[in-house]
């Protein structure tokens, strides 16, 4: 594969209509509805052929060192339980404010979002929501001190840089790129990019089979970024990357309307959305190894380390930790055996 050169060059369909329906006008309210819901109930990794990372290198960026680039996931902080100046604000802020403010999706099935059976307004449900609540009761002493913020694929990382979130847990896979923007804790989960099609279709994976189809991604992606740079060398040259959405559940939308012949996503997130409408799969394998991290401000180090630590805490709970999360939201999508999906051992090599 050309990994280096694409390193150098960055750097429905069968579904029916009245689904296509619904879930364009869910994106529209999820969009619009205020969440300050603050409580809920307790973005397949394995490397094909072709790109081991994904990501878009620019001048003076991460991704110029072969090491951070080989392994970004392992550019992180020691753990710490210890408070430092930016938990010490959090922690001061006076009464209903006094919440650790997160960005999250609402949108993403079983990750993050919102379950019209569970009140009026629904509540947010999910592996990722799960994992916020755990670092809430660390941090504030409460899973239930939480303001979630809705926010698209793209505004993640400009929501840490102005200082609306305190982080996002939200499938953000860590990249050598997007380590010159923000920090990230450790992987708590390990996934890889795939595509996404019609059961129907003569697609049958990241391959040749792509000639002449329209493949969606969402804007601010890792995949966006991947493919576009990977046209011409193992994405046949004739696939056409559509102009990115906003957020990946349009994605699929798209897909169900017949706009687009494909989407390639995290494979995580893609088996959520074949678990939403039968008549689309998985095609083929993974073809990146990727992992979600938490990602935080950059000058945010002590929290950095408490979220580190939090993960390890999480990762040991036998009873309410990261495989119960797994067991409840994500077995039925992706496999009953978590391990292809468990994040290996942390390595902490940020030292400042």
């Amino acid at each position: 594969m050309h990994a280096r050169h694409v390193r150098a060059s960055l750097r429905g369909w069968g579904g029916v209509g009245a689904m296509a329906v619904v879930c364009a006008l869910a994106v529209a309210f999820a969009l619009l509805l205020p969440l300050t819901q603050s409580h809920g109930d307790g973005s397949t990794g394995t490397s094909g052929p072709g790109l081991a990372r994904a990501g878009q290198a620019r001048a003076g960026s991460a991704c110029d060192d072969p090491e951070i680039e080989k392994a970004p996931e392992k550019q992180t902080l020691s753990p710490s339980g210890a408070d430092g100046d930016t938990i010490a604000k959090i922690k001061a802020r006076p009464g209903e404010k006094r919440k650790l403010v997160v960005g999250v999706d609402q949108n993403s099935y079983r990750w993050g979002y919102r379950n019209p059976n569970a009140g009026t307004s629904g509540q947010l449900e999910g592996f990722d929501i799960d994992l916020v609540h755990r670092i809430a009761q660390d941090i504030l002493g409460s899973p239930d001190d939480v303001q979630f913020k809705a926010i698209p694929t793209n505004q993640r990382i400009p929501a840490l840089q102005n200082g609306s979130v305190d982080m996002v847990v939200r499938t953000m896979s860590i990249s050598c790129d997007r380590l010159d923007d923000v920090a990230f804790s450790a992987p708590y989960f390990k996934t890889g990019q795939q595509v996404l099609a019609p059961k129907s279709s003569g697609i049958t994976g990241y391959d040749g089979s792509l000639a002449h189809k329209r493949i969606c991604t969402a804007a601010g992606s890792i995949a966006n970024s991947l493919l576009l740079a990977d046209k011409g060398h193992r994405l046949v040259s004739s696939a056409v990357v559509v102009p990115p959405v906003p957020n990946q559940l349009d994605c699929l939308v798209r897909l169900q309307l017949g706009e687009v012949d494909a989407v390639v996503t995290d494979g995580a997130l893609a088996a959520s959305q074949a678990a939403q409408d039968p008549t689309v799969e998985l095609k083929g394998g993974a073809f990146t190894d990727e992992y979600y991290g938490v990602a935080m401000n950059k000058d945010a180090d002590d929290l950095v380390r408490r979220v580190n630590q939090i993960l390890v805490d999480y990762r040991k709970d036998t009873t309410d930790g990261w495989q119960a999360s797994y067991d409840r939201w994500l077995s039925a999508t992706l496999d009953k055996d978590s391990a292809k999906s468990e994040p290996p051992p942390p390595v902490y090599l940020r030292t400042g």
